[in-house]
């Protein structure tokens, strides 16, 4: 199943080839860990893709010049976003225990979270400001925040949470882990992720080779500190936070 949903989304365009061998894998062991594991993630997987098709010109021609990656997903950021939550689900296999399951449905709401933030707070038409100073930043600049993305960034935490509970997991890891997740990528984006310019245009950017054609230079953060290493902390951040919101875990 993980295999023939993989070469449908390489075929719609929504995974790279390498994307598409990686969420192979990680589909997989998450289905090995039962049915409950596998439908937590086609559902993150399915609604941040219709997400992503919502607008996408328009999205695109805002942000294209500053997001390092856009359109299909590669492996690293198919391991950055759900790499945790496959993990989660083989430890479940060794060792079944409820704990794995407050911590995987941290981590993919978590990145369920960051991922409706993005797509729904770049859509809107207000400019986002940077979440430490409050000033005003261009669309698709890491740590940048609206009413809009905000909300998304809610109610995509609310939603991997309603479908864990569907399962019989409890929503709260997943809601807590969402919002705890989101929240620090925005932080790390905006404190520490790496920045770059194009010397040409004297924009800012995360890319590594602007649109215009011209290699950037560094002008701040943490040089190794990228978006896919952003989302992938995020995303421990949120397990974290569904740990610790499980609290005594008991079946519904």
């Amino acid at each position: 199943m993980a295999l023939a949903i993989a070469i449908a989304a390489q075929r719609a365009r929504s995974l790279s080839p390498g994307g598409a061998a990686c969420a192979t894998v990680v589909g997989t062991a998450c289905v090995a860990a039962g049915w409950d594991w596998g439908a937590l993630l086609i559902a993150f997987f399915l609604a941040s893709t219709l997400l992503s098709r919502l607008g996408r010109r328009v999205k695109e021609a805002r942000t294209s010049a500053i997001v390092e990656k856009g359109g299909e997903r590669d492996a690293i950021q198919v391991l950055a976003n759900g790499g945790l939550f496959a993990a989660a689900a083989a430890a479940f296999v060794l060792h079944p225990s409820p704990v794995w399951q407050t911590i995987g449905a941290g981590a993919l709401a978590a990145s369920t979270s960051d991922t409706w933030a993005t797509e729904i707070g770049t859509l809107g038409a207000a400019t986002p400001r940077s979440i430490l100073t409050w000033r005003p930043v261009p669309p698709g600049t890491s740590g940048g925040v609206t009413i809009a993305g905000t909300l998304g960034a809610v109610a995509g935490a609310v939603f991997l949470g309603g479908v864990a509970a569907l399962f019989g997991w409890r929503a709260a890891p997943a809601v807590l882990g969402g919002l705890a997740g989101s929240t620090a990528d925005s932080v790390l984006g905006a404190a520490l992720q790496s920045r770059r310019q194009c010397p040409t245009c004297h924009l800012a950017t995360e890319r590594l080779v602007h649109t215009c054609g011209a290699p950037t230079i560094p002008t701040g953060g943490v040089a190794w500190l990228n978006n896919d290493s952003v989302n992938a902390l995020s995303s421990a951040i949120g397990a974290a936070a569904g740990f610790w919101g499980g609290g005594t875990w008991t079946p519904r």
